[in-house]
């Protein structure tokens, strides 16, 4: 577990330390005034709200699940979630979005033992209206890898299927649904088939320092499990600030969510922290 903060923090200072200095004025006429330090975090903290913002970040999400297993013990997740947005023309926008899970896992059985290593690597691709009118959507196809480093920590599978996302931004309010679902395809014949759902709503308010206040759901079915055990949905709230470190735009956020709903022997509650670091245009 514990390598799993230190991988998290080296990738941070590594982005920090090579990633080029934000562009200067440099002869010519006069630059344009900079818009005051509330007013860009408040922008950028907008735009995190947003999936699927013109916003290259690079997010490092840990959780600390608590009651898994027979044992009630805990079980580390740390996702590394870059999201990379691409003008394909003046119409239209390509926003790809990676999760890299790192898991530190406690024994799910009496007599098991705990594992640690990386999950499967999930990547979704979103074509989204370069100016939208009303309502931000986006849709594309969603693809799983079966790169755990250990059968205890992934399907085992090639997965796709498709991706959506709607979301309404109006004034300081932020609020919208994701959803996926993956079908498996191909892999490891002695495993069994993947058929999950993903559904994300959530609601964040955004105030004039960069502060973001977010509630969402994270709910996964499952529905290759035995009747009354597909359903595993956290309900979470977190805060967040756009901060800089220097000239280096970054958000910190620390938050909460308990299990409203899961199969015998998931996490009651958990703790999580985020680290994203932002690259505007």
């Amino acid at each position: 577990m514990a390598f799993g903060n230190r991988l998290a923090w080296i990738a941070a200072a590594s982005f920090l330390i090579a990633s080029p200095s934000w562009p200067q004025a440099s002869g010519g006429a006069p630059a344009a005034p900079a818009p005051s330090a509330g007013s860009d975090a408040a922008e950028l903290a907008k735009q995190l709200s947003n999936p699927i913002a013109s916003l290259v970040s690079v997010p490092f999400q840990a959780n600390w699940e608590f009651g898994v297993g027979p044992d009630d013990d805990m079980r580390f997740v740390h996702n590394f979630q870059p999201v990379m947005p691409f003008s394909l023309d003046e119409d239209w926008n390509l926003i790809a979005r990676v999760i890299v899970p790192y898991l530190g896992q406690p024994a799910l059985v009496p007599g098991g033992e705990p594992t640690t290593g990386f999950s499967d690597l999930l990547t979704s691709f979103f074509f989204s209206p370069a100016k939208p009118r009303g309502v931000i959507w986006g849709v594309g196809p969603v693809l799983s890898l079966p790169t755990s480093t250990d059968p205890f920590l992934g399907t085992g599978k090639w997965g796709a299927g498709p991706t959506f996302v709607a979301l309404k931004q109006a004034g300081h309010w932020t609020f919208g649904g994701l959803a996926n679902h993956v079908w498996s395809f191909a892999g490891d014949g002695d495993r069994g088939d993947v058929d999950q759902t993903f559904l994300q709503p959530f609601l964040s308010y955004g105030t004039k320092g960069g502060v973001t206040y977010s509630l969402n759901a994270e709910a996964v079915a499952n529905w290759e499990a035995p009747g009354g055990e597909e359903w595993t949905i956290p309900i979470n709230l977190q805060v967040s600030k756009v901060l800089r470190l220097g000239r280096r735009p970054l958000s910190v956020g620390v938050g909460a969510g308990y299990f409203v709903e899961k199969p015998d022997g998931g996490p009651e509650w958990k703790l999580r922290t985020n680290l994203t670091l932002l690259f505007p245009k």
